[in-house]
């Protein structure tokens, strides 16, 4: 029978399956809530090729900004860019494929790939570009359009405190996109900052069951 803890890993040993061409979803928004260590393992890897699912591209010197200046990303899927000049500039030279997503959008779409959804229906869009290439829906006589749910290889999340069955729990705003990312990908990889003793969760704080969560990483270790 194996054990219930899962795996604590330096974050060079967490991120030594991720692969050239890899769909990776990161979470945060801005600074907040990024897991800054586990992408400093990837800058220090060179993995290349990657399509990155994230709210925002960060900027070009701050978090998973650094992976895209560096040249390691051949596709972003985000809301916003426009705090990272370097992701601007390699999208207008045709270096960087660009999916805009609004932001509400995303989280859903993440969320049904969590959820074993067929996709999201939105009115967000319908009339404008953003219709370009997707089904259409009328129901009750509104248009909806058909958004199709995202998942990725691997989630880079990031929370406050862990248990060592992989229980985590976010503080402030680091509660956005990471509890998402955490259903939606094949491995959940998690930096948290302080590991405890199983029960010294409540419950009722557990914001990612444990099951969801594959390896465990603590904040700056080596």
């Amino acid at each position: 029978m194996g054990s219930y803890f899962k795996p604590i890993m330096t974050p060079d040993e967490a991120v030594k399956d991720i692969f050239d061409g890899a769909t990776i979803m990161i979470g945060g928004f801005n600074v907040g809530g990024i897991p800054y260590s586990l992408v400093e393992a990837l800058l220090r890897k060179g993995v290349k090729n990657l399509t990155l699912i994230c709210n925002d591209t960060a900027y070009e010197d701050v978090g998973h900004g650094k992976l895209i200046a560096n040249g390691q990303v051949k596709k972003v899927i985000a809301s916003h860019i426009g705090l990272n000049k370097m992701t601007q500039k390699l999208y207008n030279e045709g270096l960087l494929e660009v999916e805009f997503v609004p932001q509400g959008t995303l989280a859903e779409r993440i969320r049904a790939g969590g959820f074993g959804l067929g996709g999201v229906l939105t009115p967000t869009g319908i009339g404008t570009l953003a219709e370009k290439g997707k089904q259409v829906l009328e129901i009750n006589g509104k248009k909806y359009i058909l958004e199709l749910p995202l998942r990725a290889d691997f989630s880079l999340i990031k929370a406050k405190k862990a248990d060592k069955i992989g229980n985590l729990w976010y503080w402030g705003n680091a509660r956005n996109f990471n509890p998402l990312m955490a259903a939606a990908a094949d491995i959940v990889i998690a930096e948290v900052e302080i590991l405890v003793n199983v029960g010294e969760i409540d419950p009722n704080d557990v914001h990612t069951p444990g099951i969801l969560v594959d390896r465990l990483v603590i904040s700056g270790g080596e």
